[in-house]
């Protein structure tokens, strides 16, 4: 006990001991996959209702009236069912190969325009058992199909009325030719399609990879959705002040062990790490991890690490995990070449999540 605390009579305060996100290989089952397609626990509570529409950005409101229309009518039979029009208008008795127009809905626009809340408030507000639909992200739906294997994946959603695919981005021509005939199966299966990206779906892959097969399967894809354009500006920074500073490094650790559940790391060797586990195991990875502290926070090495640090900021949002960090501040992780190649838009949305966390671990640094 200091002497400050036994001249008070007080207790001392108890430290907790910092967990270690290196120390983490979780692994985890298919059916956990599965079972976790639903909205992440940030979304849990949106509603189109909740969603503030930027009264300059007359596109927004617009596109809550259209999803709410497709909301409202009915859902459809599952696949195979009766003569009932399904969601967005279309009969589960027309012929499955032949649809009359697009079977989903496309919302593009740049990051922080509230997408991924219209997208959970549409899987909300769609009249269906949490079984019959499924939320997730295009990683996510890729790393199920590794899961399961393809066939697996196309009789498991197959059964559903609604899949919803967030940040629809396309990293390399054979997640192309693999998303897109798996949409195209599911289609056949009368199952509605809704997704959001920061690019258009004719556009998916620009700036990327210029092969014609590749660029074929986009424009086959695209077809599936009719498009919403969403403008306006990231609404997680609108009216608010800038990103704090990043604290010193005695700062980031005292809070670490002040903070019970608090996760305690070096950022380079937190990305040594992410590189031995795989992204469908980054959510598991900060399971009951109540605040990320890092210290010596640097500019990414290389793209392949810059995407894996990406999916790491997205499952953390999602998670509403407050990051705490010393270093550099997160606008300057990625390196100038990397913000104007053609993964730009991922590094701006990890570079908008992570800001939007490190202003929430403030509250941690104050409490302490």
């Amino acid at each position: 006990m200091s002497s400050s605390s036994a001249a008070s009579g007080r207790a001392p305060i108890a430290e907790a001991v910092p967990l270690s996100l290196c120390a983490r290989e979780p692994h985890v089952p298919a059916d956990r996959l599965v079972a976790e397609m639903v909205p992440p626990p940030r979304f849990d509570g949106v509603r189109f209702s909740t969603y503030v529409p930027d009264a300059n950005q007359p596109s927004q409101a617009e596109a809550v009236r259209v999803l709410e229309g497709f909301a409202a009518g009915p859902v459809g039979t599952p696949a195979g069912g009766g003569g009932r029009r399904g969601l967005f208008g279309f009969g589960r008795s027309r012929a499955p190969k032949t649809p009359a127009g697009p079977r989903g809905v496309y919302l593009d626009g740049g990051y922080g325009v509230g997408k991924t809340h219209l997208l959970a408030s549409l899987w909300h507000a769609t009249d269906a058992e949490p079984a019959q639909k499924a939320f997730g992200t295009f990683v996510e739906l890729t790393n199920l199909v590794g899961a399961l294997g393809f066939q697996q994946t196309v009789r498991t959603l197959s059964g559903h009325r609604l899949l919803c695919i967030d940040e629809f981005e396309l990293d390399d021509p054979g997640d192309t030719v693999l998303v897109s005939t798996l949409l195209g199966k599911l289609v056949e299966a009368g199952v509605a399609l809704a997704a959001t990206s920061n690019t258009l779906p004719g556009k998916l892959g620009e700036g990327r990879f210029a092969a014609a097969d590749f660029l074929r399967e986009i424009q086959g894809l695209s077809a599936h959705f009719r498009t919403l354009r969403i403008d306006g500006e990231d609404y997680r920074h609108r009216g608010l002040p800038e990103a704090p500073a990043p604290y010193s490094d005695s700062v980031v650790t005292r809070t670490a062990h002040a903070t019970a559940g608090a996760s305690l790391d070096a950022f380079p060797d937190l990305l040594d790490h992410l590189a031995r586990v795989h992204p469908s195991r980054y959510g598991a990875l900060t399971d009951g991890v109540s605040a990320v502290c890092l210290t010596g926070v640097r500019p990414v090495p290389d793209q392949s690490t810059a995407l894996r640090l990406v999916v790491l900021a997205d499952r953390l949002y999602d998670r509403e995990v407050p990051v705490l960090a010393s270093g550099l501040p997160f606008d300057q992780l990625f390196g100038e070449e990397m913000l104007k190649g053609g993964y730009r838009k991922k590094y701006f949305r990890a570079i908008s999540r992570l800001t939007a966390l490190a202003r929430d671990a403030g509250r941690l640094v104050a409490a302490g």
